[in-house]
């Protein structure tokens, strides 16, 4: 017993940790989402739980920040971030988002698509649909980045 609180709490501090280091690393996400979508507060919640400070602009005219994105047709979500430089649109996890910042791909963005779920801030029960992050470049070209 008191071993599985030793590495209960071992694994608490090391995860804070890592949230504080990426806090220091990583520049302040800017999120524009609509007054009342539910979903995009909990994407935030995600990425501050791991480590990210947002802050959310709520805004009527979402289509002057997937235009400013340069979000290829038919790769939009419903809300819209800036970090670092690169877009980052949707359900994106942190963990893309680490990697993104970490290896700094020649993009301009990385997006997941609709709202799939399972997904960061789309989560419903245990249901969790298979579901990519797709990265692209201003011209429109895009790649997979990841698989979840």
């Amino acid at each position: 017993m008191k071993k599985t609180k030793a590495m209960v709490l071992g694994a608490t501090l090391l995860l804070n940790s890592l949230a504080g280091y990426a806090a220091e690393k990583f520049p302040m996400i800017m999120t524009y989402k609509s007054p009342t979508c539910g979903c995009c507060s909990e994407w935030i919640k995600h990425m501050e739980e791991n480590g990210f400070q947002v802050m959310a602009h709520d805004v009527q005219d979402m289509g002057k920040y997937k235009e400013k994105a340069n979000l290829p047709y038919g790769t939009g979500s419903c809300h819209t971030s800036f970090v670092g430089g690169y877009a980052i649109e949707g359900h994106v996890p942190a963990s893309d988002v680490v990697r993104l910042l970490t290896e700094k791909p020649d993009v301009r963005g990385i997006t997941v698509p609709g709202m799939p779920m399972g997904s960061p801030g789309m989560e419903y029960g245990d249901r969790k649909d298979p579901y990519q992050t797709i990265a692209y470049k201003k011209d429109g070209r895009m790649s997979v980045f990841a698989s979840h």
